[in-house]
């Protein structure tokens, strides 16, 4: 409440200091109250809750692949198992929309493979594993895979068959059907 003075200073108005000085106050409180809420965010932003720290989720598979490590630090499923619809880990994190929303975008980097056209895309655990997963063998031979040669279950060979680049397996060894171009599969190699 207003001293008399100043009460009646500032019904009549007659004095243009009195009420001058009431919007004075009230404006620097204004000020002063959008200041302190201004550092408060300043404060909150910089010593605020840190961000959410994504989690590491690379690991290596019991196979010596490339994996995706569940909730409980201790499961590592493979690349293929991830956003494939069904919950691999305990949690389903491995099935989380934000993990699985925008294929191959939304995935780590280390869980995919670009094929040779750079348009289509595998998971990693499919590179190197015998089969043409993109189409054009640029998973399974060249510089861009970097495959190690063909494992003792396998027959190296240009292959004429569509399904294998440059490795065949060896059940088709000596099975009345020619898989390589040279012949190699059938006068060659042994099961």
């Amino acid at each position: 409440m207003l001293p008399k003075e100043e009460e009646d200073c500032c019904k009549s108005c007659s004095t243009v200091g009195c009420c001058s000085r009431r919007f004075l106050c009230i404006s620097a409180a204004v000020l002063l109250a959008l200041a302190a809420i201004a550092v408060a965010i300043g404060c909150a932003t910089a010593f605020g809750i840190p961000a959410r720290t994504p989690v590491n989720r690379y690991c290596m598979t019991s196979a010596n692949q490339t994996g995706f490590l569940c909730d409980d630090r201790v499961t590592c499923i493979s690349a293929s198992n991830v956003c494939n619809g069904i919950k691999s880990c305990l949690n389903g994190e491995d099935e989380e929309p934000t993990l699985c929303s925008n294929l191959p975008k939304s995935l780590p980097g280390y869980l995919i493979f670009w094929c040779g056209n750079g348009i289509n895309w595998i998971y990693i655990d499919e590179k190197c594993n015998g089969y043409n997963n993109c189409g054009d063998c640029s998973d399974e031979v060249g510089s861009l895979a970097n495959c190690p040669p063909c494992g003792s279950q396998w027959w190296s060979c240009t292959s004429i068959v569509f399904q294998y680049c440059n490795c065949i397996p060896r059940s088709l060894c000596q099975d009345g059907v020619q898989h390589c171009s040279d012949w190699s599969d059938q006068y060659v190699c042994k099961k």
